[in-house]
């Protein structure tokens, strides 16, 4: 029993080795990657402006907040309107009276000629005086009803789904029609960068983008994104090309916030190994040859079937993995 244990302990103790690969540092050419500053922009930027000229009664919103599509900004309103209404209401109840005698008379004058006792002329004068009343009445109900959807547009709505920006107003303010009551970010933001003129012709729509993180300073080691550019605009500006590049997951950004990437302006001959034989300890990077010895080394930024030895290694080390 004793050496059936001892023999399985020996196993386990060698199955890490029987597991281990080796690799051989190799030089070939990769894509040489220049670390640049893009900025966060939203795709779309919307502005929630006022539909009519008045007071802003009620500001619903503040720098950052989230709004969906439809929510209320503001509220504008113009005592304007409500005296118009009032005043209209008047008009409409005294034409109301005057139509409703129109009709005790055109019904009089109608019995009258049915009776033998009135005129045609009568009767047909009648119905003209109601006939008018009643439109009348109508023309100003509907002089109520655009006073009413005037009302209505006092509600500044969100044109779309997004993060406050910028609210130049505040409650009390006078605005005319058409002015701005905020501007919003759209939910999807992408970055935005800027090459010197001489990487232009290396910069084109769907190439790949490596992302840092967060921030100015690079990170050790630093977690790197995929994004694709998205557009190439035709005009360099300033001796700079400027492209959007698209990512996943830019939502808890800030937008006008600067983070590295890593763009590809040509290629290049560099050491490369597979990445499973880099390990790190107390923030160093280590890499083991087939003889065991130990070594440290300088890595740069991941490559397509491995990573970039910058310091180290040589060209035809063998190293195995940890």
């Amino acid at each position: 029993m004793i050496r059936l244990l001892f023999v399985i302990a020996l196993l386990a103790g060698l199955a890490p080795a029987a597991l281990a690969e080796d690799a051989t540092v190799a030089r070939r050419s990769i894509e040489d990657r220049k670390a640049v500053i893009a900025t966060v922009e939203p795709v779309h930027e919307l502005l929630a402006r006022a539909r009519i000229a008045g007071t802003i009664s009620t500001l619903s919103v503040k720098e950052g907040d989230r709004v969906a599509a439809g929510d209320r900004i503001a509220v504008i309103a113009d005592q304007k309107l409500l005296l118009q209404m009032q005043a209209l209401q008047s008009r409409i109840q005294a034409q109301q009276a005057e139509r409703d005698q129109a009709q005790i008379d055109f019904s009089r004058a109608s019995e009258l000629r049915r009776s033998g006792a009135g005129t045609q002329v009568a009767l047909d004068q009648a119905k003209t005086r109601l006939d008018v009343a009643e439109r009348n009445l109508a023309a100003l109900r509907s002089d109520r009803q655009v006073i009413e959807q005037q009302s209505t547009e006092g509600d500044v709505l969100a044109p779309g789904a997004g993060r406050v920006l910028k609210v130049p107003v505040s409650e009390g303010s006078v605005v005319l029609a058409g002015e701005t009551i905020a501007s919003l970010a759209a939910d999807n933001y992408i970055l935005r960068l800027q090459l010197p003129e001489r990487h232009a012709r290396f910069m084109k729509a769907g190439d790949i983008i490596l992302i840092g993180a967060r921030g100015l300073q690079p990170q050790e080691p630093e977690t790197l994104r995929r994004g694709r550019v998205a557009l190439v605009y035709p005009q360099i500006d300033q001796g700079r090309v400027i492209a959007d590049v698209e990512v996943e997951g830019l939502g808890d950004y800030f937008v006008g916030e600067r983070t590295r990437v890593y763009v590809a302006t040509g290629t290049r001959e560099a050491l490369v190994v597979p990445e499973q034989c880099v390990y790190r300890r107390f923030g160093v990077s280590y890499a083991r040859l087939k003889d065991g010895t130990e070594v440290v080394i300088q890595v740069g930024l991941p490559v397509e079937g491995g990573i970039e030895i910058l310091a180290g290694l040589r060209e035809g080390d063998v190293v195995t993995t940890p």
